[in-house]
């Protein structure tokens, strides 16, 4: 069995409701409702693998939209002792997937500002969320495989809060369609 993830429900809404040999959660948004949550459901159930679906801000103007792989995550919103922007204190400056694809970019609030959009790019980020490295870090922890999936739904700029608002049923439909196709389901 797998477990098929989202932050919210709207990022699923054009999923059917039961989905043949997936588990269904929905976390909340932001990086402690993620670990919680994937934790939560990983010490109830063994899965064979977690396969995440969501939306991202995507901070690389030459990238089209479309749904794309997370090869690891990174997080934008910490700093070490030293304020070195992206280092924590105590947890690895990045967590992979083991998959070809993208570097994400996760932090706790909604990226819709230019000089954070430019930190991004700085720390290697071509994507931008707020769940996906927690969700790697968890699985890692659990030793389960994890594949992410994010749509684009916005620049994570000026007006992205009210793109993303507009875009996330269109966003459901691409990942449903890739699930499909790649799960046969």
């Amino acid at each position: 069995m797998r477990l098929l993830v989202a932050a919210l429900a709207s990022e699923l809404q054009a999923f059917p409701e039961t989905l043949e040999g997936f588990d269904r959660l929905v976390t909340g948004p932001g990086k402690l409702k993620a670990a919680y949550g994937l934790t939560r459901a990983l010490d109830a159930t063994a899965y064979e693998e977690i396969v995440v679906v969501g939306t991202a801000g995507g901070v690389d103007p030459a990238l089209p939209g479309g749904v794309y792989e997370i090869t690891a995550a990174i997080q934008h919103d910490v700093q070490d002792l030293d304020g070195v922007i992206g280092q924590h204190v105590s947890l690895p400056p990045r967590v992979a997937t083991g998959r070809d694809g993208l570097v994400i970019a996760t932090g706790d609030s909604f990226v819709d500002d230019v000089s954070v959009v430019e930190r991004i790019r700085g720390l290697g980020g071509v994507l931008v969320d707020m769940e996906t490295y927690a969700y790697v870090w968890v699985a890692d922890q659990f030793g389960v495989p994890i594949r992410v999936l994010r749509a684009i739904s916005d620049t994570a700029q000026d007006g992205a809060t009210t793109v993303w608002d507009e875009t996330v049923a269109a966003c459901s439909v691409q990942l449903r369609d890739r699930i499909r196709a790649e799960y046969a389901v």
